[in-house]
Order: C-alpha cells, then structure tokens, then sequence
C-alpha cells in the first residue's frame, strides 16, 4: 500500500510541475486517502501483534 501512496504522489507532483492542477489534485487526494488507509491497517496489525502475545 505504502508503494501506492508513493506512486500517486509521484503522479501528482509530476503532473503539478507539467501544470495539470485538476490531475495533480487528483492524484494527491488519492495518496493521501491510500497512506491514511495503510496507517490504520499497520496500527491495527501492531495492535494484534501486541495482544496475541508473540
């Protein structure tokens, strides 16, 4: 999930600097919704890993 984030972020940057404002947009809200996704999920997996006790 992180290389996603990464890819869209590459995308948004890229296409900020080519000057496409509404794709860089774009691409920038996605990054941010997958890396808020990928935060959850790793707390979650932390949190379980703590309480299986391994």
């Amino acid at each position: 999930m992180l290389r996603w984030t990464i890819t869209f972020l590459v995308i948004a940057i890229i296409a900020g600097i080519l000057g496409f404002g509404g794709i860089a947009a774009g691409a920038a809200s996605l990054a941010k919704i997958v890396f808020f996704i990928f935060v959850v999920l790793l707390v979650v997996s932390l949190l379980r890993g703590v309480t299986s006790g391994r």
